[in-house]
């Protein structure tokens, strides 16, 4: 543990902007998740849920959580798996 106060306020912002993060990454994942088992299924709602994922990776690439090729990579899939 840091002794330096400015030092002990960047651990404590640290540890928030980590919690974030791994929020909105297992919310993304979930959202995926859901998807690919409604598609599986042949859901009705899968076309929901895979705008409901497309947002979600579009806020995390946003975000910087994940990079923009692997986001537009990932929307590609699941749109795939949506035609089939």
């Amino acid at each position: 543990m840091p002794n330096i106060e400015s030092a002990i306020k960047r651990v404590r912002t640290a540890e928030k902007a980590n919690f974030l993060n791994n929020t909105q990454k297992s919310a993304m994942r979930t959202a995926i998740k859901k998807f690919e088992t409604a598609a599986a299924e042949g859901a009705e709602n899968a076309a929901e849920l895979l705008k409901v994922a497309q947002k979600a990776i579009d806020e995390a690439a946003t975000k910087g959580l994940i990079h923009k090729n692997k986001a537009n990579r990932d929307k590609s899939r699941l749109a795939k798996k949506l035609a089939k």
